[in-house]
């Protein structure tokens, strides 16, 4: 008896269980299975469009409220000793501030996070200072990346061609060189560096670890330099992110970069010379 006809009542001794009988017909999935896909599917389109949507509106709504000038010079000028008495008052809900707000601004792909940097070195001391920031920027740029990969990054990878799992299949065999190289060499915006691993399908550990160890020194430079202001903040004095980032700091951070590269050139030389043994 054929097990895809709906309702047929088995002779008496078959011994085929009853729910044999209620299997969908031959040939694919019944129309309510298929309507309940279709239904689910601009679902699921929503929801992977809905970071970037989120941070989209974030954007127009910072810029709407000038919330962007908070991370400036001159407002860390004009506010100092405000910013300085409310760190001694209330610790807590000051460190709690300026990770939000840090996070925010990286998360949201704003300019301005190197003064975040250089007010934590001010407000917390070098070291503490150092250690908020990292941990403020590690976070901002994993929801900026797992926001980008939600939204964008599977939706490149299925449009994009072969070319990119060329590209993929090549940035793996570094990933990790690549990466801290991103962090560390001064060329590479910041915000570049959180969407690149995002379309090349990078591990979120992969990408965590390298960010958190990658931002260390330019983030420890930039909050020493920070804790170093006061006199400068009292004075009639202007700074620039172009004084900051001195030829000293950029000489700095690209040797760490070409530090990070070394795995890259070893392993091309012995592929080099493997291939000239053939």
């Amino acid at each position: 008896m054929p097990a895809n006809i709906r309702g047929v009542k088995p002779a008496q001794g078959d011994m085929l269980p009853v729910t044999l009988f209620s299997m969908e017909p031959m040939g694919g999935p019944s129309k309510a299975s298929a309507d309940r896909s279709q239904t689910a599917s601009p679902r699921a389109q929503w929801r992977r469009w809905l970071p970037l949507g989120i941070i989209v509106l974030g954007i127009i709504l910072v810029f709407s409220f000038g919330l962007d000038e908070l991370a400036s010079f001159s407002h860390l000028k004009a506010h100092h000793q405000r910013l300085t008495a409310f760190v001694a008052d209330h610790y807590i809900q000051a460190v709690a501030g300026y990770l939000l707000l840090y996070v925010l601004f990286v998360t949201l792909s704003l300019p301005g996070a190197i003064w975040l940097t250089v007010a934590a070195g001010f407000l917390f001391g070098a070291v503490v200072g150092s250690i908020l920031a990292v941990i403020a920027a590690s976070t901002g740029a994993t929801l900026l990346f797992l926001a980008a990969k939600t939204s964008l990054g599977d939706y490149l990878r299925a449009h994009a061609g072969p070319w990119l799992t060329k590209v993929e299949r090549g940035f793996a065999d570094n990933q990790w060189s690549y990466l801290l190289m991103m962090r560390l060499f001064p060329v590479i915006p910041f915000f570049i560096a959180n969407l690149i691993p995002a379309f090349l399908g990078i591990r979120l550990p992969v990408f965590v670890i390298t960010t958190f160890v990658g931002i260390i020194p330019a983030t420890a430079i930039f909050s020493t330099v920070g804790a170093g202001l006061g006199s400068v903040l009292e004075s009639s004095t202007e700074l620039s992110l172009h004084s900051l980032v001195t030829p000293e700091v950029k000489l700095a951070l690209a040797g760490l970069a070409l530090l990070a590269a070394a795995p890259i050139v070893v392993k091309y030389l012995r592929r080099r010379r493997a291939s000239r043994d053939r």
